[in-house]
C-alpha cells in the first residue's frame, strides 16, 4: 500500500504539493470515483487511478549510483539493532533503491545501489567476472608463500576462490597494506581468504569495481554514474562472458 500523494508524484504528475492540489481540485479518480482524500492509501496493484480519463502508471527511471561508505554502516534496509544504514546516507528517491553485493559493517568504500535488475545482475554475478579492487591492511607482515596461496586461491566452505592478483603496497609499523583484485564476491571473502593464511584484517576499503573508481568521492557521500559508466560496466561484462 502506498498513499496516493506519493504514487501520484511517482506517476511524474508533480511534486506531493503539486499533486494534493490535483486530488482537492476533483482532478483524480480512484476505481472510477473522484477522490479527495489526501490520506488514501492504495495498493497499485489492484487499484486503478486515472487524471483526465486517462489511466496513469508510474514512470519509473533507472538510477544508478555509488556511494562511499563509512564504516559502521549497514549494508541492509533493516537492522534489528537499531544500528545506521547505508540508506540513511541516501535521499529518497521514490523507487525500491538496492544494493549490489555488499560490504560488512566495518569495511568502507565503493557500493553500488540501483533499481535496475538488470545491471545488478551484470555487476555481481560471477560469470561476468568484473574485477573488484580493495585496499587491505593487515597486521604484522605476509610470508611470499601466502601471496601465493591468495594468488592461487583459497578453499572456502569447500570450494576453491577464483585466481586473485595480490600485491604489498606498503609495509611500516608492525603492518602491511595490500592491494587484492577478485573476480567473483562472495560473503566476506577478502576477510577469510586473509584469516586462511594467519592474517588479521586491521582495515578494508572497495576501491573499484570494473571501471569504476571510487577516486576522491568524499566518504558517506554519493553521486549519480555517468551514462558512460553504467555502459562501461554493461560492456566490460559481456567482454568477460565472450572471452570465457
Amino acid at each position: 500500500m502506498v498513499r496516493i500523494n506519493k504514487y501520484l508524484a511517482q506517476c511524474n504528475l508533480g511534486s506531493r504539493r503539486s499533486v494534493e492540489k490535483l486530488i482537492l481540485d476533483s482532478k483524480i479518480m480512484v476505481n472510477g470515483n473522484i477522490e479527495n482524500n489526501l490520506s488514501l492509501q492504495i495498493d497499485p496493484a489492484v487499484d486503478i487511478i486515472e487524471f483526465e480519463g486517462k489511466k496513469i502508471t508510474p514512470k519509473i527511471e533507472k538510477i544508478y549510483l555509488m556511494l562511499n561508505k563509512p564504516k559502521k554502516y549497514l549494508v541492509s534496509k533493516k537492522d534489528d539493532f537499531d544500528r545506521r544504514l547505508v540508506y540513511d546516507l541516501l535521499p529518497d528517491f521514490g523507487v525500491n533503491l538496492f544494493y549490489i553485493g555488499r560490504l560488512d559493517y566495518m569495511s568502507e568504500g565503493l557500493l553500488l545501489l540501483t533499481n535496475d535488475g538488470d545491471f545488478a545482475e551484470k555487476v555481481i554475478h560471477p560469470r561476468y567476472k568484473l574485477q573488484k579492487l580493495y585496499k587491505v591492511k593487515i597486521k604484522g607482515s605476509i610470508t611470499d608463500e601466502n601471496i601465493g596461496k591468495l594468488r592461487s586461491g583459497i578453499i572456502l566452505n569447500g570450494k576453491i576462490t577464483k585466481p586473485a592478483i595480490v600485491f604489498v603496497n606498503s609495509a611500516k609499523n608492525n603492518t602491511t597494506t595490500l592491494k587484492i583484485t577478485i573476480f567473483e564476491g562472495r560473503k566476506r571473502q577478502i576477510r577469510y581468504m586473509l584469516k586462511s593464511v594467519g592474517s588479521e584484517v586491521l582495515d578494508l576499503k572497495r576501491l573499484q569495481i570494473g571501471n569504476i573508481k571510487l577516486d576522491k568521492l568524499p566518504i558517506g557521500m554519493w553521486r549519480m554514474l555517468k551514462p558512460s559508466e553504467v555502459t562501461s560496466l554493461m560492456t566490460s561484462s559481456k567482454s568477460n562472458t565472450k572471452r570465457k
